[in-house]
Order: C-alpha cells, then sequence, then structure tokens
C-alpha cells in the first residue's frame, strides 16, 4: 500500500494554533464579557458564543485551554445542553468554569461534569490564577 499525499489528509492544527493561548467564554452579557476584558492577559484570545458549532468542530474545541460558562444568561442558550454536548457526545476534557446559576443548575451541571462553579467576583479574582495555570507552551 503506497503512502498517502499529505494532501489528501487535509490540513490539521499547525504546532504554532495549538500553542496559541485562547480561551472560551459563553455569554451574551455585556457586563460580564466587558469585566474580563481587563484581566484578559496579552497573548490570550478570548473567544465568544452561545454554541459549541459556532465556536468551530470537535478538534477546534480542543486547541481552547479553558472555558467560562455563564449560568444566568437563559435566553442565549442550554448551559446544561453544552456541557453534555462537550463531556458525552464530543468527549472532551476542557476545564468549564461556570459562573452564577442557581443551586438546582449547578446541581445538574456538576452531574453532567461541569468543573468549578463560582459568582462573577470569584470568578474575576480567579481568572489570572487559571492564566497562569493554562498559559503553558507559549
Amino acid at each position: 500500500m503506497a503512502p498517502q499525499d499529505p494532501a489528501d489528509l487535509g490540513q490539521g492544527p499547525t504546532i504554532e494554533s495549538r500553542m496559541e493561548r485562547r480561551f472560551i467564554v459563553m455569554s451574551t452579557r455585556d457586563a460580564l464579557l466587558q469585566s474580563l476584558e481587563p484581566l484578559t492577559p496579552a497573548g490570550w484570545t478570548q473567544v465568544t458564543g452561545t454554541d459549541l458549532d459556532d465556536i468551530g468542530p470537535w478538534n477546534e474545541l480542543l486547541l481552547h485551554r479553558f472555558m467560562v460558562l455563564d449560568l444566568d444568561d437563559p435566553e442565549a442558550f442550554d448551559p446544561l445542553d453544552v456541557i453534555q454536548t462537550l463531556r458525552m457526545q464530543y468527549q472532551i476534557n476542557l476545564p468549564v468554569f461556570c459562573v452564577g446559576g442557581d443551586a438546582d443548575l449547578q446541581g445538574d451541571m456538576r452531574l453532567a461534569r461541569a468543573d468549578r462553579f463560582f459568582t462573577e467576583a470569584e470568578l474575576q479574582e480567579m481568572l489570572p490564577r487559571f492564566f497562569e495555570l493554562y498559559g503553558w507552551g507559549g
């Protein structure tokens, strides 16, 4: 069997794209999005969306370092659907940090394997630490 022509295999992620420092924020709330901007260090890219498909296919999701999932934006998307798709369908173990939400929703999100839960103030306090922890390689 002859080796495949690399052109036939498609263009996968480059080493450079794998080293980019990107994180996902799923929210439409301007106040939350704007509060994260001054905390985001140079060299990091905030990718904002309300649908995993808008962010990209599963292999593009893997290129992000972590996700901030807004539980207080019920009109924009179903956070439980997002975490179930991410964990069960795509089987991606991307760290997911949830902000807001009531106790019932947080309980459901825990069962669906969301990682941590914060108030907005707690998230703002922890975000610099997350950038440090997930800032490897770039």
